[in-house]
C-alpha cells in the first residue's frame, strides 16, 4: 500500500468514505457529504495517477460497503449463504462499484497536473463517476452522493437539475472548501456559491389537483413466513383485514404481498379484498411459467395493471454465468418478466404511478410520466424491505422517494411490507409515517399536482445526457487551461 498512496493518505480516504455514509438517512447531515469528498479531493490534489486512483478506490469501498452492508442479513439469513461468503459478496460489490471513482479520479490525475485546474477538474469527474454507476450494467445507484441533499441549500436544485446535477455541485462545494483551506478565496468563492445559488431560482412549478385519502397498508409479515406455504393463510387474513379496515378514498397494498401468482389465489379472498366502494391496487405475480412472472400491482375492480419494469440483479433476473449464486440463496421467483407500460392509474380524480420497490431511484426511467397531459399526479411506492432489516435501509430507500418528490414536485405515497410506509409531500418533507415493523395502516390525505418542473422537461428530452455532455467538455476546458 504504502508504495501506491501513503498509509496516513490512504487511512484518511477510508475514513471519509464512512463519513460520507454518515451524510445519508437516518441522520440526513447532507454537510457531511461536501466534508468527506472535499477530505478525499484534499488527499489526491497532488496525488500520482495511481495514488488518486486507489484514494477514490478506497473512499467508494468505505462508503459503500458501510452503507450497503444490510445487503448482508438478505444472504445470510435468509438465503442461507454462510456469513463470512455472504460479507465478501458485500464486500466485491462495494470494490466493484468502487472502480468507477478510482477509474474517473485516477484519469484526472494522469491529464491535469496538480494544481488548482485538477482540483477543478475533480468535480466533474466525480459526476462522470455517479453517472457510470447509475447506468451500466444495468445501474446500481444506492446512496448516490446527490441523496444526502434532500434537506439543505443543495436540495432547491432538484427540480433544475436533478440528484446527479446536485452531485456535482456537492463536488463542487468540496472543492471549494479545498481551495478555501489553500488560501485561495478568488477561486474558491464561485466553486462555493454557486451551489448555494438554489436560493435565488423559482421553486414552483406544480398546482394542485385536489387532495386524495389514502389508506396505506403495513402488514408487517416476516420474510421468512413471508413465502412460506404453511403461512400464506394465516398472511392473507391478515392482509383482508387491514383491507376491510381501511377507511382511504383509495387502498394501496406492498409489493408482492400475495406472495403468489394471481391465479393461485382462493376467490373467497379476492373477493374480500375487492370492494366495489374503495379501489385498492393489490401486489401480486401476473403471467404465467412459459411467458414469464411479472412482480405487479393489480387495481382490484378495474382493468389496470403494472408490472415492474426495471428488475433487481440476482433478486428479480439472473445475469448470465450466475445462477448459481442466485439459486444458491432460494429466492422465490428469481428470475422475472418486465413489464411493458408506464401509464398511470386513473382514480378518485387523481392519476397514481406505481413504482415497484427500487424502481423509484431511477427517475430517467419515470420521467415520462411526470409530463404531457396524462402525467401522474401521485407517485406510488410499493416495496418490501422485509429482506434487509430495519437499520438503514429503509430510511435510506424513503430518502429516494424524497428526491424524486423534489425533482417531479409530486406526493409519494409508500405501502411497505415491514417500513418505511409514509407520505412525502411534493416538497419532499415526509408528512406521516408508520414506525417500523408496526401492523397497521397509515390514513392520509396528499395533494395531487400537475405542472413539469425544469428537471422533468429536460430529463424528458434528453434523458441524462446533457450531465454526461457537460462533465465531459468541462474536463476537456481544463485540461486546456491547465498549465
Amino acid at each position: 500500500m504504502s508504495r501506491l498512496m501513503g498509509w496516513r493518505a490512504a487511512a484518511i480516504a477510508l475514513a471519509a468514505g464512512v463519513l460520507h455514509t454518515g451524510s445519508f438517512a437516518p441522520a440526513n447531515a447532507w454537510y457531511l457529504q461536501i466534508i468527506a469528498l472535499a477530505l478525499l479531493f484534499a488527499t489526491i490534489e497532488r496525488a500520482t495517477p495511481r495514488a488518486a486512483a486507489v484514494g477514490g478506490a478506497l473512499f467508494g469501498f468505505a462508503w459503500l460497503a458501510s452503507g450497503l452492508w444490510w445487503l448482508h442479513i438478505s444472504m445470510h439469513q435468509f438465503g442461507g449463504i454462510p456469513w463470512l461468503l455472504a460479507a465478501l459478496a458485500v464486500a466485491l460489490l462495494a470494490a466493484f462499484l468502487s472502480g468507477y471513482y478510482a477509474l474517473a479520479l485516477g484519469l484526472v490525475a494522469r491529464w491535469i497536473a496538480p494544481g488548482r485546474w485538477r482540483l477543478l477538474a475533480l468535480a466533474p469527474a466525480w459526476l462522470l463517476a455517479e453517472l457510470a454507476r447509475a447506468t451500466w450494467f444495468s445501474g446500481f445507484p444506492w446512496i448516490a452522493s446527490g441523496y444526502a441533499h434532500t434537506v439543505g441549500p443543495l436540495a432547491g436544485w432538484a427540480p433544475w437539475v436533478g440528484v446527479y446535477g446536485i452531485s456535482a455541485l456537492g463536488a463542487l462545494a468540496a472543492c471549494g472548501l479545498v481551495l478555501l483551506k489553500r488560501g485561495a478565496t478568488a477561486w474558491a468563492a464561485p466553486a462555493l456559491l454557486l451551489p448555494l445559488a438554489a436560493a435565488l431560482l423559482p421553486q414552483d412549478f406544480t398546482t394542485s389537483t385536489g387532495h386524495l385519502a389514502v389508506s396505506l397498508v403495513q402488514p408487517s409479515i416476516p420474510q421468512d413466513q413471508k413465502f412460506d406455504p404453511a403461512r400464506f393463510a394465516a398472511n392473507l387474513e391478515t392482509l383482508a383485514r387491514l383491507v376491510e379496515s381501511a377507511r382511504g378514498q383509495v387502498v394501496i397494498t406492498p409489493e408482492s404481498v400475495v406472495p403468489l401468482p394471481l391465479a393461485e389465489l382462493d376467490r373467497a379472498t379476492l373477493e374480500r379484498l375487492s370492494r366495489p366502494d374503495r379501489p385498492a391496487l393489490l401486489g401480486t405475480f401476473l403471467g404465467n411459467a412459459d411467458e414469464g412472472f411479472v412482480n405487479s400491482v393489480l387495481a382490484l375492480g378495474g382493468d389496470y395493471s403494472y408490472g415492474k419494469r426495471h428488475l433487481l440483479p440476482f433478486g428479480e433476473f439472473i445475469p448470465p454465468g450466475l445462477g448459481w449464486f442466485v439459486r444458491a440463496m432460494k429466492i422465490p421467483l428469481d428470475d422475472q418478466a418486465r413489464g411493458d407500460h408506464q401509464r398511470a392509474w386513473a382514480v378518485a380524480g387523481q392519476r397514481l404511478r406505481p413504482l415497484i420497490c427500487y424502481e423509484d431511484l431511477f427517475g430517467e426511467d419515470i420521467v415520462q410520466s411526470a409530463v404531457g397531459p396524462d402525467a401522474a399526479t401521485v407517485f406510488v411506492n410499493v416495496s418490501n424491505l422485509a429482506w434487509f432489516g430495519t437499520v438503514m435501509v429503509q430510511d435510506q430507500h424513503l430518502q429516494f422517494s424524497q428526491m424524486r418528490a423534489l425533482e417531479f414536485q409530486r406526493p409519494v405515497v409508500r405501502s411497505t411490507n415491514t417500513g418505511a410506509t409514509a407520505v412525502v409531500d411534493h416538497h419532499g418533507a415526509v408528512t406521516t409515517r408508520l414506525p417500523a415493523l408496526v401492523r397497521g395502516v397509515l390514513e392520509a390525505e396528499v395533494d395531487g399536482r400537475t405542472g413539469t418542473t425544469p428537471y422533468a422537461r429536460w430529463l424528458a428530452l434528453l434523458g441524462l445526457w446533457p450531465l454526461w455532455a457537460i462533465a465531459l467538455l468541462t474536463l476537456i476546458g481544463l485540461r486546456k487551461a491547465a498549465p
